[in-house]
C-alpha cells in the first residue's frame, strides 16, 4: 500500500525531483568528477537523515529524488 515514514508526531510520503546546474551550465560533470559527485551527494544525504531515491548525472546538471523528513524544508536541506 503506502510506504509512509514516521516520527513520534507525523508520518509522511514526500518525494522532491531536485535539478542541480552549475553556473552557466558548464559540461562538468564527466568521467570522474561523475563518480565523485555520488559519492559527496550519498554521504551529505546519509549525514543528513535524507533517503536518496535516485540519482542521474548528466554532462551539465545533476537529477536527484530525494524523500526529505518534515523535519527539514527543502531549501535548508540542499543549502546544507
Amino acid at each position: 500500500m503506502h510506504d509512509w515514514q514516521s516520527l513520534s508526531h507525523v508520518r509522511w510520503e514526500w518525494k522532491y525531483h531536485v535539478v542541480i546546474m552549475p553556473k552557466y551550465r558548464q559540461k562538468e560533470f564527466y568521467g570522474g568528477m561523475r563518480r565523485r559527485v555520488g559519492v559527496i551527494l550519498r554521504d551529505l544525504c546519509r549525514q543528513r537523515g535524507v533517503e536518496l531515491i535516485e540519482g542521474r548525472a548528466m554532462p551539465d546538471h545533476i537529477h536527484l529524488c530525494l524523500s526529505i523528513p518534515p523535519k527539514y524544508s527543502v531549501s535548508h536541506t540542499l543549502g546544507f
